[in-house]
């Protein structure tokens, strides 16, 4: 009688990449975890304040946003070709009222996920070259090549892009749109490299940084959020 090999035995090795935790918090911690911290963007801006806490069970980042804007930042290294794929938690107690992300006095949103990216050399014009030089001499070598906005809107379709109001450098994704889920922790997973082809046609040299915020400081309104479990993962792994 011929001896059956296990199933596993004839399929072909399947290497997993580990998940890469970028965004793991603890309440217990005293202050933000480096390398995070509060980018404040405009001095004459109040920033948006941020606390370590235990919210309904998670461990995460609350963010609370008065007529307020500053990211809470950090440098990311990620090898896209192995782990292309952000996850993450988030939730907002309400979408913004008079927000509009197709105009500079509307460009506020109740929670934002922030990657910023370097892209192949000669890859932009000498147009976006020229502005990307004139960008950095006013604020320094914190503006990317690119980036992508993940956003919990209050008006658009989820899965609209659109060009930031303020530079077509930096594009918008609705990934939550309204009030249908605010109260409560939503899970996200995007392929980042995939949507950064998606945006600008090509794909990024690598992602450099990692940011999140609740921005008011146009509409004057308040918003609160959380954030947590930040990890990149492979194309085909589950979160």
């Amino acid at each position: 009688m011929k001896r059956l090999l296990p199933l596993a035995a004839l399929l072909p090795a399947i290497s997993l990449a580990e998940p890469v935790w970028v965004g793991r918090f603890a309440p217990a911690d005293e202050g933000l975890p480096p390398p995070w911290q509060v980018v404040q963007l405009d001095r004459d801006v109040p920033p948006t304040r941020y606390r370590l806490r235990k919210w309904d069970g998670v461990a995460a980042v609350e963010a609370h946003a008065v007529k307020s804007m500053a990211l809470m930042a950090r440098p990311l290294d990620i090898d896209l070709a192995t782990t292309p794929v952000l996850c993450w938690r988030w939730r907002i107690d309400a979408p913004l009222k008079n927000a509009d992300m197709t105009t500079r006095a509307g460009d506020d949103y109740a929670a934002r996920v922030y990657l910023s990216f370097d892209v192949p050399p000669g890859t932009p014009g000498l147009g976006t070259r020229l502005a990307l030089t004139l960008a950095r001499s006013l604020r320094g070598r914190q503006v990317p090549d690119a980036a992508i906005n993940y956003i919990w809107d209050n008006r658009h379709a989820v899965g609209t892009w659109q060009p930031n109001a303020y530079s077509d450098r930096a594009r918008m994704r609705v990934q939550r749109s309204g009030a249908a889920l605010a109260g409560r922790w939503v899970d996200e997973r995007r392929d980042v490299a995939a949507d950064f082809r998606d945006a600008f046609g090509h794909a990024p040299a690598r992602v450099t940084g990692l940011a999140l915020a609740s921005d008011t400081d146009n509409t004057g309104e308040t918003a609160r959020a959380g954030f947590a479990d930040f990890r990149f993962v492979g194309k085909d792994e589950s979160c």
